[in-house]
């Protein structure tokens, strides 16, 4: 083997390193919010979790992904430490799908059929596609497509280079001299453990141990414990993911760990035993690319069926490792869902949600308050407040970072109505704490407004009220018909803020109303009409996400227009139940 061989084989690596973190990356965004629908299901029981794990890591093929993303997640309070157990181990048996794969490069025959499986085959027509797909498609997930299959192509010939390269060894008496220290089962452990770990890929080791399986120089004996030993080095990822968060995100990569270990331990004893006292006959064999695909699967679903049963000890032994202690408040996003740029969007797309949750209570809130004041009730406006303003300084600040990820269309629409929400709900809170504070200062001057002011501020906060609710539903549900009804509804309510405003000028010049309530009524007037403002400025956010073609200017235009017979027929409509 020259060292122009030894170049080949370098070259190969990062091919197929370089291929598969492309492939990744491209599953991942075309998975998108798919991805995070499932995520949401692993916290149902461990089976399902088990069943989540397996097949988001068969989506994106990376285990290392899935596991930073448990962290990511548990990190940000967003997952339990006890749900993440049947996700990691599910993700260890979808992880041998990858070595399936490529062991079809060692398949052999002179059937143009069989030859076909051969991904030296078929990997330069997946390229040839793929480039297309980029080169000549618009729509942005046929380019992803494109990506992942250029990726796959990559990840192949780096594989086929690294096979052509350890070709010479077959004959190498030095290097099969060499193999034979391997025949010691625990430093071939810890070779699979740091080489694996260096290169932070347990696909990467296994398929240069799949091409150094093609010399016919390695043994069962050889790459069993190798195997093994890859599968402890995969968790250095979770492990580097794992400094700087908190303690329970800490003890998800300790589970991972954990697992690893004792699956490696008890099977390698299990083996010593069996081969001292059976001789197994097998151990001597030279071994394929499709017997390590093979036993890769059996290891990984055994340690899985001997391990499951005891989820609950893997916590414990995690919790004792990691002991607890008082700690700072969990941030609301960790920047480790970076690693799975559509998690991260749509975990920021939930607690939107929950943000928007948090105005529609305020001002449902404020609303009681104004009617029967209560200190209680105002404390909890205030409250909700608060916790409105931390909400929008976390998602503000996170997607700021998140935007200059790279994110499918689809991630990029939501990035943006979010950011183009959350501060109109932010100001809904406020004009609701606002609204509270008109509540307490009526209460404290004992001040009451007259039986017509009180009768026309009643019909104005209902207007208020169904707008908020409208809005918050077309922006939980995304859907369009609810958010064109937001902006006829908010002209009523313009209309009917006028005239309030007209009633008590009339008031004011006959005595009945006197100036210091009409300072108080101003205020709930003004806050009212900006919560309607706001409403209508997530309702066109809404709109622009949905269409994607929306230039909220020349919509406003369009939808006052006399030409808009459906915004003309939901104007009079509204107008008929809160003006008469």
């Amino acid at each position: 083997m020259s060292i122009f061989s030894v170049f080949s084989l370098l070259g190969g690596l990062a091919f197929f390193i370089f291929g598969m973190n492309q492939m990744s990356k491209s599953l991942e965004r075309i998975a998108g919010k798919k991805m995070e629908a499932v995520v949401n299901k692993m916290t149902r029981n461990r089976f399902v979790g088990l069943l989540m794990g397996c097949f988001i890591t068969i989506a994106i093929q990376s285990s290392s992904a899935v596991t930073v993303m448990l962290v990511g997640l548990v990190n940000s309070g967003l997952m339990n430490i006890g749900n993440t157990v049947g996700v990691i181990m599910g993700s260890n048996i979808g992880t041998t799908v990858t070595a399936w794969i490529m062991s079809l490069i060692g398949v052999s025959s002179n059937s143009i059929f069989i030859k076909m499986l051969k991904p030296e085959s078929f990997s330069p027509l997946l390229a040839f596609i793929g480039i297309c797909l980029i080169m000549l498609s618009k729509k942005p997930k046929r380019k992803e497509i494109g990506n992942s299959f250029l990726g796959f192509a990559i990840l192949m010939y780096g594989m086929v280079l690294m096979s052509a390269s350890v070709a010479p060894l077959a004959d190498s008496e030095a290097f099969m001299s060499f193999l034979t220290a391997f025949k010691n089962p625990l430093l071939g452990v810890l070779t699979g453990m740091v080489v694996t770990a260096v290169i932070q890929s347990s696909a990467a080791s296994l398929g240069m141990l799949q091409a150094l399986s093609m010399t016919g120089g390695i043994t069962y004996g050889m790459a069993i414990p190798i195997i093994m030993g890859q599968n402890i080095g995969t968790c250095a990822t979770a492990l580097l993911s794992s400094i700087g968060v908190n303690r329970n995100a800490k003890r998800v990569a300790v589970i991972h760990l954990s697992f690893n270990l004792i699956g490696t331990a008890f099977f390698m004893g299990l083996y010593f035993v069996l081969n001292a006292l059976m001789k197994l006959s097998f151990v001597e064999k030279s071994i394929d690319p499709v017997g390590i695909a093979l036993f890769h699967s059996i290891f990984n679903v055994a340690t899985t069926v001997l391990l499951l049963p005891f989820s609950k000890l893997l916590v414990a032994i995690a919790t004792k490792a990691i002991k607890t202690e008082p700690e700072p408040q969990t941030a609301y996003l960790d920047e480790r869902l970076f690693a799975t740029p559509s998690i991260a969007v749509a975990e920021c797309d939930k607690l939107s949600s929950e943000m928007a949750m948090l105005a529609r209570d305020s001002v449902h809130s404020a609303a009681k308050n104004l009617l029967h004041y209560s200190q209680t009730d105002e404390k909890a406006i205030i409250e909700l407040e608060r916790e409105a303003d931390i909400y929008e300084d976390h998602l503000s600040a996170y997607l700021v970072k998140l935007s200059g990820r790279e994110l499918s269309a689809d991630d990029n629409r939501c990035v943006s109505k979010i950011l183009h929400t959350i501060g109109n709900f932010e100001r809904i809170s406020d004009h609701a704490r606002n609204l509270a504070e008109s509540a307490r200062e009526l209460s404290e001057k004992k001040l009451s407004l007259s039986e017509s002011a009180a009768g026309e501020l009643e019909a104005l906060q209902q207007a208020v009220i169904e707008i908020v609710d409208l809005t918050i539903d077309a922006y939980e549900r995304m859907e369009l018909s609810l958010a064109e009804k937001v902006e006829p509804l908010e002209q009523v309510i313009d209309l009917l803020v006028e005239t309030i405003r007209l009633q008590h000028t009339s008031r004011l010049q006959s005595g009945e109303c006197t100036i210091e309530k009409g300072f108080v009524l101003a205020d709930i007037l003004n806050n009212y009409e900006r919560i309607s403002d706001h409403c209508s400025n997530i309702a066109i956010a809404v709109i622009e996400a949905v269409t994607n073609t929306l230039d909220p200017h020349e919509y406003i235009r369009q939808l006052k227009s006399a030409n808009n017979p459906a915004f003309q027929s939901l104007f009079a409509d509204y107008k008929e139940k809160y003006l008469g």
